[in-house]
């Protein structure tokens, strides 16, 4: 990535202002960390913290003009619009029932968004971030970071180029043991957000690794889950949100596929895992050895792929910064939805074309499929598993 189309498109890098990620947060640091990467934005200024005391102390421990370290998120969006030297992006990463309201308000003020999954706690409250995109014409980047790691866009790539012929089976798991032990909390101790019915959202697992699964299905497959038959619930005594969910999958092409996610899986770290079989072949990764990508044709021996190996198509070559054989994951596929944000908000912002593989980011309507499945998974559960549709207007 020797050449920077921001730059070449603006003259200068993009503006960034952050809501949320402050002290204590494992994603804030990831998303700073992944917005610098490539040299596409400029952090200037922030909203760190609920608190506003601690807001303004964590912006000047990361460097940030004092005038530019506000107190809340709704004091950042309105002093940034009204600077000639303003924010041009904003990136959000709150708790989840605070993302409707400043998505909406940060593309109603002008500003470009990225923010953390999930998009919204409800399809309502998504469909209105969508219609506001839509009506505003901005970029909103929804930060589904393993969409970004060069081999799940390698299998995007073979997918969509009819390397596996006609889809037929998916079969996705998302299991970690985080939870695997009750989590309690003191009469007076304040409920963390994520355990919180109203903030957290319908689901904990779903919320927070279930729409990554999602996510992911939809990216490589590039088709939508139509049902559900689904089981959520909590399996570790004393628990008190959901820690695992498990479901049949029905797809818009006649394909079916099974689902399973948990955080209680003792032991178990981030074994995020996808197959995906097509009429032609088989394809396998898994997010903790995420440089190996497993083909195995229907009439031909197992194929390894890796990162800028032999076989890589263009849209994974563009995700890859480094020669074969040095490892890229996390911080990368992260920072890969940034730059490709960045591109097209840049290319936006000067009336030019970005390169059609910067345009394979997460979106609002990603995040509405995503909130969708979600409430489908959870109104399939309540209603003893019986077969439910992701969306209003799909038959069951």
């Amino acid at each position: 990535m020797d050449h920077n189309p921001v730059i070449e498109m603006l003259g200068r890098r993009l503006r960034l202002a952050v809501i949320g990620g402050g002290p204590g947060s494992f994603i804030g640091s990831m998303h700073r960390a992944a917005a610098r990467l490539d040299d596409r934005y400029e952090l200037v200024a922030g909203a760190l913290s609920s608190d506003p005391d601690r807001s303004v102390a964590a912006g000047t421990r990361l460097g940030l003009d004092p005038s530019r370290s506000y107190r809340s998120g709704a004091d950042l969006l309105v002093a940034e619009n009204q600077r000639d030297d303003g924010a041009d992006v904003v990136a959000i990463m709150t708790p989840n029932d605070s993302h409707h309201p400043l998505t909406v308000a940060a593309l109603e003020a002008g500003f470009d968004v990225v923010i953390d999954k999930p998009l919204t706690n409800t399809a309502d409250e998504a469909l209105e971030v969508v219609a506001a995109v839509e009506r505003t014409g901005l970029v909103l980047c929804l930060t589904h970071n393993y969409t970004g790691y060069p081999l799940v866009r390698q299998a995007r790539a073979m997918v969509s180029d009819g390397q596996l012929g006609e889809i037929r089976l998916v079969q996705v798991e998302y299991v970690q043991g985080g939870k695997a032990r009750p989590t309690t909390f003191g009469a007076d101790e304040p409920l963390p957000w994520r355990f919180h019915p109203v903030r957290g959202g319908p689901s904990l697992v779903m919320g927070d690794i279930g729409t990554h699964a999602h996510n992911l299905v939809r990216f490589i497959t590039g088709h939508e889950v139509t049902e559900v038959a689904a089981e959520v619930g909590t399996i570790v005594p004393g628990g008190t949100v959901h820690d695992h969910a498990a479901a049949m999958l029905r797809f818009d092409n006649g394909a079916r596929g099974t689902f399973w996610v948990t955080q209680a899986a003792a032991g178990v770290e981030n074994g995020l895992r996808i197959r995906v079989s097509g009429s032609l072949g088989s394809l396998e990764w898994h997010q903790e050895q995420p440089t190996a990508l497993t083909f195995k044709p229907l009439d031909g021996p197992a194929e390894l792929r890796t990162p800028a190996g032999p076989g890589t198509l263009p849209l994974a070559a563009r995700a890859s910064r480094i020669k074969p054989g040095h490892p890229e994951g996390f911080h990368e596929g992260f920072a890969n939805l940034y730059t490709d944000a960045a591109e097209a908000i840049a290319a936006r912002r000067s009336g030019r074309s970005p390169d059609p593989l910067a345009l394979h980011f997460p979106t609002a309507h990603d995040g509405l499929a995503g909130v969708r499945f979600v409430e489908a998974v959870v109104a399939s559960s309540d209603n003893g598993g019986g077969w439910t549709p992701t969306a209003p207007d799909r038959p069951s």
